[in-house]
């Protein structure tokens, strides 16, 4: 008998991925020596996985691929350059949720000691991304006084 049935009905598992500390060699920052010369970037990723079935199976087809996600990651990073790490956060998390169809991304993308004058560990950007579907947006005002 499937657990579900065993324990009365519980609900599925939720399934959180994380994918921490991937260093990828970038070109991304304000000043044009960061673009050209380039400098390490630490990205962390966590999302959702809608109906894991991978919990039951223990099949990858039933899950994410990590190197898959690693893989979207590294290629967002490089393919081309911003000046803001909330700009390549928000795309990370874009690709992310487009490909893998999660409810909520949230991506930490850190730059090990920055250019500034200051001695500084590290300075980090954390987007957090969450679908709305259309049946959650607020309704017109207009539309209800009419």
């Amino acid at each position: 008998m499937p657990l579900v049935e065993a324990h009365g009905g519980t609900s599925d598992p939720a399934v959180e991925i994380e994918l921490q500390g991937l260093s990828i060699h970038t070109h991304h920052g304000v000043t044009e020596a960061e673009r050209e010369i380039g400098q390490r970037l630490n990205i962390d990723v966590g999302f959702d996985v809608p109906d894991c079935d991978a919990v039951l199976t223990d099949r990858l087809e039933d899950t994410i691929d990590y190197a898959e996600v690693a893989d979207i990651v590294a290629l967002a990073a490089t393919e081309r350059s911003y000046k803001t790490l909330e700009r390549l956060a928000n795309v990370i998390a874009e690709r992310l949720m487009e490909r893998f169809g999660s409810e909520a991304v949230r991506v930490r993308a850190a730059k090990p000691q920055p250019p500034i004058p200051l001695a500084i560990d590290e300075v980090a950007v954390e987007v957090e991304r969450v679908r709305i579907d259309d049946d959650d947006e607020p309704e017109d005002e207009d539309e209800d006084q009419a």
